[in-house]
Order: structure tokens, then C-alpha cells, then sequence
């Protein structure tokens, strides 16, 4: 066990809750990585599809950390990588990344519904303080694992995404506010139900997603994830920054999904025809 992997108690803390905070685990190079963020928006437009940044909606950019040679070293990273080692493993795969400026509220959701046979996770990287009323993420602990009645039953009724739930607005559902401060690293398991409100119209944030490596009978999952990608007009699952930089031991986390993306191109084809921007999440 190095220094960096996560501790038993930290460990089971994700399992019961669905998401921990690490606060100040990148501090001493939160400087560097909020100017290769600021760089990359610069030279795509400084908002969404190379256009400037509408206060009034999220732009988005994905893959997003593969744009930068280091943002690509994130996955190298003593803290990012012994965190990822320790919740799926030595081989897990990087699932790809978003970078955002977010506008107004996200309302309850999440990233994924996905049994318990295969974990995902998103760490997610704030570059400005937020508090609870000031956009900072929320998360509803517990509600990630399926097959509970308690996450079931939020399933059920949260993807309706109804002005009320449970007659309420969503600011007021009982969650926990995780405010942060940029260097903090907040990760989660894809089925927590989380939301944002209130805050800035650019609120500067970008993801890292992986999952455990998937087992031979499960490669057609793994394409149809990567064939959500295609709504994104992208024809790689992986940047080219992100596969030209590799190094051996990034490229165990990079090898399946280069292996798997040979029908992402035609997808993203279809996908420019069919659409009059990429997806925007």
C-alpha cells in the first residue's frame, strides 16, 4: 500500500456514501492545471463548438483533459492515480473527460445507472470556491447502489426531472453541499444522484471518468459507452495529446478503449448530420 492509496476507512466510506472528498490533495499544483484549463478554452473559441461561451447555457468540451499534455499527467498523478488504483483497481480504464463552464442550475441526476457488476467513477475538479449557494455540487449519500429500495425508489421518480419532487423544489431535497476550494478533489460513483444550484454562469470544472476493466463477455458494453461518445463529434474515444504522450503505464488504462472505438467515426458522421451542435453533456 503506497501513500497514496486510499485508506480501509476511506475505502468503505465510497461504499456506503458513493462519493468522498480528498480537500487540498492538489493544492501545490492547482495553479498550473487552472492555466492548462484556461489555455484550452482559449484555443477552442473560449466556449462551446469553438464559439464564445453563452452565459445562459453549459459549453462543453470532451475528451477535455486529453487537449493538454498536463492534464494528461493527471492520470499519472501520485493522488488521481493511487485514488483510481484503489477504487477499481491497477487496470482500470480511463472512460474519457469533460471540461465545463456551467450556467445556472443542474438539476438531480445521474451519470449512469449501472448494476454492481462493473464500477464507475467521476472525479470531479472545481477551479472556483463554491459554496451550497454558489453552485457547489450535491450529492444524496447512499443513492448509488442498486437493487436498494432507498436508490430505487430515487431512480424512479428523480429522472422524471419534474419542477417538484416529492412536492419540493430541488435545492431542498435532503443532500449533503460539498463546498469547495480549487485543489479539493471530490469523487463519485456514477449512480450517486447529485445536483448543482445557484452560482456563476462560468463556473469553471472538469471530470475525469474510469471504470473497472471490463472482462472479455462484457466488451459490448464497453462499445456501446464508447458509441455514446458520438454525440460529442468526436472520432476517437482519446484525444490525440492523450495517446501521443502515453506512457507504458498509461497506456494500460488507455488499451481497451483504443481497442474498442472502431465505430465511434461512422457514428460521429451520422451524429453531425443529425445535429446542429455537439452535445453540450
Amino acid at each position: 500500500m503506497s501513500s497514496h492509496d486510499l485508506t480501509p476507512e476511506q475505502l468503505e466510506f465510497f461504499d456506503t456514501f458513493g462519493f468522498l472528498a480528498l480537500p487540498g490533495a492538489l493544492a501545490d499544483s492547482i495553479a498550473e492545471i487552472t492555466a492548462a484549463f484556461d489555455e484550452i478554452w482559449a484555443t477552442r473559441g473560449d466556449g462551446h463548438d469553438g464559439k464564445a461561451h453563452d452565459p445562459t447555457q453549459r459549453s462543453c468540451i470532451v475528451p477535455f483533459i486529453d487537449q493538454h499534455e498536463r492534464l494528461c499527467a493527471l492520470l499519472e498523478e501520485p493522488c488521481i492515480y493511487g485514488l483510481l488504483c484503489s477504487l477499481l483497481g491497477n487496470n482500470f480504464n480511463y472512460m474519457g473527460s469533460d471540461g465545463n463552464y456551467y450556467a445556472g442550475d443542474t438539476v438531480w441526476h445521474s451519470d449512469g445507472w449501472h448494476p454492481a457488476v462493473l464500477r464507475y467513477v467521476k472525479i470531479a475538479l472545481y477551479l472556483d470556491p463554491l459554496t451550497r449557494e454558489t453552485g457547489c455540487l450535491r450529492v444524496i449519500p447512499g443513492s448509488h447502489n442498486t437493487g436498494d429500495t432507498y436508490s430505487e425508489k430515487l431512480q424512479q421518480i428523480i429522472p422524471k426531472k419534474k419542477p417538484l419532487l416529492w412536492g419540493v423544489e430541488g435545492k431542498d431535497l435532503p443532500a449533503i453541499a460539498l463546498e469547495t476550494d480549487p485543489g479539493d478533489v471530490l469523487v463519485f460513483n456514477h449512480n450517486l444522484k447529485h445536483a448543482a444550484f445557484g452560482g456563476d454562469p462560468r463556473r469553471r470544472m472538469f471530470t475525469i471518468n474510469c471504470s473497472q476493466r471490463f472482462p472479455d463477455d462484457q466488451i459490448p458494453e464497453l462499445k456501446d459507452h464508447i458509441a455514446g461518445n458520438a454525440r460529442f463529434w468526436i472520432d476517437r474515444m482519446y484525444g490525440e495529446t492523450m495517446m501521443a504522450t502515453a506512457n507504458a503505464q498509461r497506456l494500460v488504462h488507455l488499451e481497451q478503449g483504443m481497442a474498442n472505438d472502431g465505430h465511434l467515426a461512422a457514428l460521429a458522421a451520422k451524429a453531425r448530420e443529425e445535429m446542429t451542435e455537439p452535445a453540450r453533456g
